[in-house]
């Protein structure tokens, strides 16, 4: 895949990828490089566990919300909204680890005892950033990510640098509202989500 200029016109057709905070995607989470989607465990700071530009420390098992100037801080909210991810907002796009919340969290944001079912978009409060385009990682792919065909019909993203474990083939260079929008020397189209859903990506 890696040198060719285009991939034949079924192909731009079939390979429809999904980008944008999927399943897939949420899984990266539990790779060694960022933390994993356990459920979290509220510590009182706060009036709503891991509000906006609140602070969570890592975990193995677990999250804690803690005080952002603290020793154990180590990524904030960037953005907070109840529900499952697939059926609200997507993230920021640099966000660098979606933090899945679970209402049977045992904290009381409200006087009800419970903790409503969400999710917090985290940026680390230092560096890496897998978030950031081209690096290879974070809960969106956006442009200036680069990707790799995983196989049945669909990519994921890698870094732009070919030091990821898989070598990039494509990259996102924009992003339009349908594929009519897109450069013609775009060899694959991926879903982004968002106001602008489709990514033009051209070979590499």
């Amino acid at each position: 895949m890696r040198g060719r200029r285009a991939v034949g016109a079924a192909l731009l057709a079939a390979l429809w990828v999904t980008g944008c905070q999927s399943e897939g995607r949420e899984a990266r989470l539990d790779e060694p490089a960022t933390p994993s989607p356990a459920q979290t465990r509220p510590s009182g700071y706060g009036t709503v566990f891991l509000g906006v530009d609140e602070c969570s420390s890592f975990g193995t098992t677990s999250f804690t919300e803690v005080p952002c100037g603290g020793e154990r801080a180590a990524a904030r909210v960037a953005a907070r909204h109840d529900g499952a991810v697939g059926d609200g907002p997507p993230c920021p796009a640099t966000t660098d680890f979606v933090l899945h919340i679970s209402e049977q969290s045992p904290s009381d944001e409200d006087g009800d005892g419970a903790v409503p079912r969400g999710y917090a978009c985290m940026r680390n409060l230092a560096p890496p950033h897998p978030g950031d385009p081209g690096a290879g990682g974070g809960p969106r792919t956006v442009v200036g990510d680069c990707v790799y065909d995983s196989g049945g019909r669909q990519v994921r993203e890698t870094s732009c640098d070919g030091k990821g474990e898989k070598k990039p083939g494509y990259k996102v260079v924009e992003a339009v509202g349908n594929r009519a929008a897109c450069p013609p020397s775009t060899a694959l189209y991926v879903q982004l989500g968002g106001t602008r859903p489709v990514g033009c990506a051209r070979s590499l």
